[in-house]
């Protein structure tokens, strides 16, 4: 059975877990990236080498937004068109995406290398915490086109059917990270440069590896040099409009984060900062998971959405959704039983910054065991081409609910109600994602009706 014919006919439940276990391992490795360099930032460098890192990170959501409208936009779009067997148009997709993905990092690069400075500072960096953001952000910048070729690529060797090498290539990179972080911290005394340095380089690997796959003739779809440097505008579009909705979701996370730091920045100062990037590290590494289900569920749910095999669909979804909320409720058991050994990792000498990243992190997690049904559900419209509803479901907890909470709340409740702002929209993303799930269920049965009552019955043919 080829890969086409285990998308559409295997069971989906054995079928979900081949395709999930490998993003998620990968995913969890790639998690490590953020972790591993803010335990080694944490402990070698210090609390405000820690906020530095932190402050930085709205703007590399800026970069992973725009790798992500085009990697996963393309990667959905390339699923659906397979299951439509129109292979001649699923490689024109990726060709047209390869191109986007050297054009928008080179320019995300020189505008953030102009700006450097005063973004930091709108990201609520202090005079103190500014060296520190601005040495390890400025070499993250540098390494945005090998960043964007690994993860854009990466989407698309999975949307093919090959979930195993791209497992392996973020297992390679991570890998690569986790080896020089300690050297280029420790033993080259770079601090938070050497962070930088062990991150772009681990990305310059991973992006070696995924050109090496397709170069090689490894994939079932193959890169066009016409095509790349060719960029044809409706293809564009495409990639572009069911992008949207990670694109949309980033660049949410990214606003959140500025206004967050703004609010520690206010509320409890560099420390606060320090102290919500510990939080952000432990809360990436049990999300990650849940986002290996969605990478997983992808390629099922566009395939066969794309040759109307609508129970196939609904079933990936139930799968989808039990399996992250049964590792969402796992998260929530750690963070709330094990704050204090969670926290130590990124520095146990700092008495101030343990109680104080203790309390955010079982606030902020309060509202865990619930979060793995909205993260499935907005994957699930983006994988099925409705970007206006991902978007919508993306969007709805970070911006309708969860920036204005982190603006009204502190003026309450200071520094406690920043952190309660997550649980509290948390619950009310979950609620609307629910209704949005059921009325789309709907929608499939009736369609699904539809299609049976217009094949004619024997009886008729006669």
């Amino acid at each position: 059975m080829n890969r086409a014919e285990r998308l559409g006919q295997e069971k989906v439940l054995p079928l979900l877990i081949r395709f999930s276990i490998p993003a998620i391992v990968g995913m969890l490795v790639q998690a490590l990236y953020n972790v591993v360099d803010r335990i080694f930032v944490g402990n070698g460098v210090g609390p405000l080498g820690l906020a530095g890192l932190t402050v930085s990170f709205p703007v590399m959501l800026v970069q992973m937004a725009f790798s992500m409208l085009i990697g996963l936009g393309a990667t959905a779009l390339i699923s659906i068109r397979l299951g439509e067997d129109r292979h001649h148009e699923a490689e024109q997709i990726m060709g047209n995406a390869v191109g986007l993905l050297v054009l928008v990092s080179a320019t995300l690069t020189i505008l953030g290398i102009a700006f450097l400075d005063p973004m930091l500072r709108l990201m609520g960096a202090s005079e103190a915490v500014l060296p520190y953001a601005r040495d390890y952000l400025r070499i993250i910048l540098y390494g945005t086109i090998f960043q964007f070729i690994g993860f854009g690529l990466n989407h698309m060797i999975r949307a093919q059917g090959n979930p195993k090498v791209a497992m392996a290539t973020m297992l390679i990179g991570a890998i690569t990270n986790i080896v020089l972080d300690p050297i280029f911290i420790y033993a080259f005394g770079w601090g938070v440069s050497g962070a930088a340095f062990a991150t772009v380089l681990s990305h310059v690997v991973s992006s070696v590896w995924v050109l090496s796959f397709f170069l090689r003739g490894k994939s079932q779809l193959h890169l066009n040099l016409r095509q790349i440097h060719k960029i044809k505008w409706p293809v564009v579009v495409q990639i572009a409009s069911i992008g949207f909705a990670p694109f949309a979701m980033q660049l949410a996370g990214s606003l959140q984060n500025l206004v967050l730091n703004k609010s520690l920045a206010i509320y409890g100062g560099d420390l606060a900062i320090s102290a919500m990037g510990i939080v952000f590290s432990v809360n990436t590494l049990f999300l990650m998971p849940i986002f290996g289900i969605n990478q997983g569920s992808q390629p099922i749910l566009g395939f066969n959405y794309g040759a109307k095999k609508y129970e196939r669909v609904k079933q990936t979804l139930r799968y989808a959704a039990a399996g992250a909320t049964i590792l969402s409720v796992m998260g929530f058991l750690a963070t709330q039983l094990f704050p204090r050994q969670l926290v130590s990792l990124f520095g146990r000498h700092d008495a101030e910054l343990m109680g104080l990243g203790i309390q955010a992190m079982r606030t902020v997690m309060m509202s865990f065991p619930i979060i793995g049904l909205q993260i499935i559900g907005a994957n699930f419209f983006q994988a099925l081409g409705k970007p206006k509803k991902a978007t919508f479901l993306s969007l709805s907890r970070r911006v309708l609910l969860l920036i204005p909470l982190m603006l009204i709340l502190p003026r309450f409740f200071a520094l406690s109600g920043v952190f309660y702002a997550y649980p509290v929209a948390d619950v009310g993303a979950v609620t609307i994602t629910l209704w949005m799930l059921m009325r789309e269920f709907a929608a499939l049965d009736a369609e699904e009706s539809k299609r049976v009552n217009m094949v004619p019955s024997p009886q008729s043919e006669r």
